[in-house]
């Protein structure tokens, strides 16, 4: 693949090489490892490629992946926590956390937590409460449903030694008596066991992360990045030639950035196609926030 590096030859091209990635450590985010979410690389861990997927996002200078878990169709060959930590951990990389379906967490949840304490995660999350959702709009009964039930999961998941946390997407997309549902969930939701992560593909529909980060400290303990041009419609970035980079669209990463780090972020995963995944690393590369 493209993507793949050739192994330096000389011992002058690696010391040069060693000093460019300090350079570039230096200049992450927040002094943060740039991340990866692997979804969009699904289809090659599916065909068994996982350690080829963990290769290629280390050249690219990734330190971190977040995973789905084997609940997911395409994950399903990861099902063995040791040895996918072995093969995250030969490459360099580590792995906090990952995404469950819902239906994990209420029918298997102590299964999930064991395979998430295997690969030595301390994060839990998931999509979407999934809660119903009719012509964009839900019921307060149902916000509040939905709450409490993540509560419990949260608070089992707390007592195993692992923080649960929220992502946006559908159900959080919605609205609720003219609020949006997502700010509703942030009140509902115990701050000390459920923690958020913001989509910021989904930004149009929940609300500015900067205005979240900065009036709800500390409640935000991850981001998934997609870039995103505000003034035109959000193309699909997990298809070739679809969508933005980060750092290519219109939104203020270092104005985001240092809000996130008042709202509590300690991760951040690139979530897109192959092609914009390289273009966002190497813009984060040389982000000083």
């Amino acid at each position: 693949m493209t993507s793949r590096r050739s192994f330096l030859t000389s011992s002058a091209a690696g010391a040069a090489a060693l000093a460019g990635s300090v350079r570039a450590l230096r200049g992450n985010p927040l002094g943060l490892p740039i991340g990866s979410q692997t979804y969009p690389h699904r289809k090659r861990i599916q065909d068994g490629d996982f350690a080829g997927v963990c290769h290629d996002l280390k050249a690219l200078g990734i330190g971190e992946i977040e995973l789905c878990s084997p609940g997911y169709e395409e994950f399903a060959s990861l099902s063995d926590g040791k040895k996918t930590r072995r093969i995250i951990e030969d490459h360099g990389l580590t792995c906090p956390s990952a995404h469950f379906d819902l239906n994990e967490l209420r029918n298997k949840q102590q299964q999930s937590i064991d395979w998430a304490h295997e690969i030595g995660m301390t994060q839990m999350g998931t999509a979407s409460l999934d809660g119903k959702v009719e012509d964009g709009k839900t019921t307060m009964d149902e916000v509040k449903r939905a709450a409490d039930e993540y509560n419990k999961i949260a608070e089992n998941a707390h007592n195993a030694g692992i923080q649960q946390f929220l992502h946006d997407e559908t159900f959080e997309m919605s609205t609720v008596d003219g609020r949006k549902t997502y700010e509703v969930l942030l009140g509902l939701l115990d701050p000390n066991l459920v923690k958020m992560q913001f989509q910021m593909s989904a930004m149009r529909a929940v609300g500015d992360p900067v205005m979240y980060f900065n009036k709800y400290p500390g409640r935000f303990i991850s981001m998934h990045l997609q870039g995103v041009n505000l003034a035109g419609k959000q193309e699909n970035d997990e298809e070739p030639g679809q969508g933005v980079a980060v750092g290519h669209d219109s939104l203020d990463w270092p104005k985001i950035f240092k809000a996130a780090k008042t709202g509590g972020v300690k991760n951040y995963f690139i979530e897109q196609n192959w092609k914009l995944t390289v273009e966002s690393a190497a813009y984060l590369k040389s982000l000083k926030v």
